[in-house]
């Protein structure tokens, strides 16, 4: 795991202050300006650097792993802040109490230290708040792109803000608002469209969802969270993550300023309107330089120009399958058996034989086949081929040559899936969509209709890409915005 810090310790630690040590001293024997939740934000903010020796300073611009955050450590290194990596949890299948009392015994740790300055404890409840046991994992931002429906988005980021803060924490890295150029990139199911302007609609919805609304009359670049209910925010990874060479997680951005400015930065713009409490800044490089060490965009544009005060950090892992990690859920087969008739026979095997398959055809009405890719996050994620993983495209012949089918591709992202087209007679795209397999019975058995629109270009091999809406040569197997629409079904 490699961090950055920007420079939001200070500011940060203050929005935090507030909550934990409000008043704590003030009627003490020795006035202490900084801990007074009557002085500005700003005066608290001077107060305290004034304060701060340079191991305070240095502590404070340091983030570690709950794995290693011990109260002695704690203490000794004066600790600004303690994140959870995937998958990183108190114990095996958690329960929020346990989270609670985990992070209030390191708040304890931190409020004992010279300055009694506060830890802030971050999380990637990304979709969800995704490490905690029986937490509701909704889809990925690029399933929340297709269905264009901001309202919706604002309330998933509202109701993962309720389900962090009942686990003690208060803020999250997202969301991620880049916009994804290339489907090759591992990260691009973490954002919302290859089209600026509907990432741009979905930053502005789910800042306020998880952050709180801000008033109007709110400094504008001055980090915003409406209150117990809700969480610190995370823009990330500034800038231009989803536009690199080939896709390739961490590579190389060549493009011009103005196109950079264009394309990539819009979102971050949107962000900081809303009050966004951190930017996270990439691992990629715009141009040969390095994000991290990109002082004109950092400092000039980001902080100067764009008023933010505030900064981040920048982590990768990988995903996971399956309800023993999540606790609740309903697999896309539960929810069919629980959508059809109890008279309807169904038949599941995960490797169907198509020798099996030819001699019961005539007692099959449909078939249901879902296939897809394997669990992966960022780097891990890089393919260079976009091609269905086995067994997938054995299966979808095996069957659908036989059968009368319709194909759920789960994935983060369009995959080739030409080649297979004239076997179908129709085909989901299912996305990564969280732990409610419901929703996609509900469409396929017509309890709702279809109406997502694909929020980004479907190729038809990779040696098309980088392709996307608007460019001159466009070619799609399916267009940006491709999408039928269905009503539900008369049951009458």
């Amino acid at each position: 795991m490699a961090m950055q810090t920007g420079c939001c310790s200070a500011a940060a630690v203050l929005l935090f202050l507030v909550v934990a040590v409000a008043g704590a001293s003030v009627a003490g024997a020795t006035y202490v300006r900084y801990k007074d939740p009557k002085q500005p934000i700003q005066a608290r903010v001077e107060d305290l650097l004034s304060r701060m020796r340079i191991e305070e300073k240095i502590g404070q611009m340091t983030q570690i792993e709950r794995h290693n955050a011990s109260s002695a450590v704690i203490e000794k290194y004066f600790v600004g802040s303690v994140l959870s990596g995937g998958g990183s949890a108190p114990s095996e299948k958690a329960s929020a109490a346990t989270w609670q009392e985990m992070i209030t015994k390191m708040q304890k740790a931190a409020l004992s230290t010279r300055l009694g300055i506060p830890i802030i404890y971050g999380i990637d409840a990304v979709h969800g708040n995704n490490n905690a046991y029986n937490a509701t994992i909704f889809p990925h931002n690029v399933g929340l792109g297709a269905t264009r429906d901001p309202d919706l988005v604002k309330r998933i980021g509202r109701a993962t803000a309720l389900e962090a803060r009942a686990t003690g924490i208060p803020y999250t890295f997202a969301p991620c608002v880049a916009v994804c150029r290339d489907p090759r990139w591992g990260g691009c199911y973490e954002s919302f469209s290859e089209d600026t302007k509907l990432v741009q609609l979905m930053t502005s919805a789910i800042i306020p969802g998880l952050q709180g609304d801000v008033s109007t009359k709110h400094p504008r670049g001055v980090p915003f969270v409406g209150g117990p209910k809700h969480v610190a925010a995370c823009a990330k990874h500034f800038v231009g993550d989803g536009g690199t060479h080939h896709g390739i997680s961490g590579n190389n951005t060549v493009l011009s300023f103005h196109d950079l400015m264009r394309i990539h930065m819009p979102p971050y713009y949107d962000a900081v309107i809303k009050g966004v409490a951190s930017v996270m800044i990439s691992y990629s490089s715009w141009n040969g330089v390095k994000m991290h060490e990109n002082k004109y965009l950092i400092t000039q544009i980001l902080k100067e120009k764009m008023h933010f005060r505030c900064g981040g950090w920048t982590k990768s892992w990988q995903g996971q399958s399956g309800n023993g990690i999540t606790g609740q859920g309903t697999t896309i087969l539960e929810a069919i058996k629980s959508a059809v008739d109890k008279k309807t026979v169904i038949d599941y095997t995960e490797h169907p034989d198509k020798g099996s398959v030819s001699k019961n055809e005539d007692e099959y009405d449909y078939a249901v086949v879902v296939v897809g890719e394997n669990p992966y996050a960022a780097t891990a994620g890089d393919n260079l081929n976009l091609t269905i993983p086995g067994p997938g495209p054995e299966v979808i012949r095996k069957v659908c040559e036989l059968v009368k089918c319709v194909v759920v591709l789960v994935s983060g992202r369009p995959l080739v899936v030409e080649p297979y087209l004239a076997t179908m007679d129709a085909l989901v795209a299912a996305w990564l969509p969280g732990t409610e397999g419901h929703g996609v019975a509900d469409v396929l058995f017509g309890d709702h209709g279809f109406s997502g629109k694909l929020p980004r270009t479907w190729v038809r091999s990779v040696d098309q890409l980088p392709m996307n809406y608007g460019d001159k040569l466009y070619d799609p197997l399916l267009p940006f915005g491709f999408g039928l629409t269905t009503k539900p079904a008369d049951r009458s």
